[in-house]
């Protein structure tokens, strides 16, 4: 369990080291509520590929959730995740 732990504490601020994904981030913690991929890119001037990436990363951190309705994908911050591994960081090391 440890490990899984450890590992996925590694995921998370790996996913956070990167600009674009804390631009991410931020804006969807200013919007407070579930939002589209696209409207994120175009928020941040991010490619749809780029974009993909990056939510992709994020997601496999467990920093979003994500949930796909037609076309388009809807992402929102997963609060939990940041409780457990950010807020609590010093305590898990």
């Amino acid at each position: 369990m440890k490990n899984v732990n450890k590992t996925q504490q590694i995921a998370v601020f790996k996913a956070l080291a990167d600009p674009v994904r804390l631009e991410i981030i931020q804006y969807l913690k200013q919007n407070d509520h579930e939002v589209s991929c696209g409207e994120v890119g175009k928020a941040i001037d991010i490619s749809k590929t780029s974009g993909s990436y990056h939510f992709k990363l994020l997601q496999a951190a467990g920093l979003i959730n994500a949930r796909k309705e037609a076309r388009e994908k809807y992402v929102s911050l997963n609060q939990t995740t940041f409780d457990k591994y950010v807020t609590n960081f010093y305590k898990n090391i």
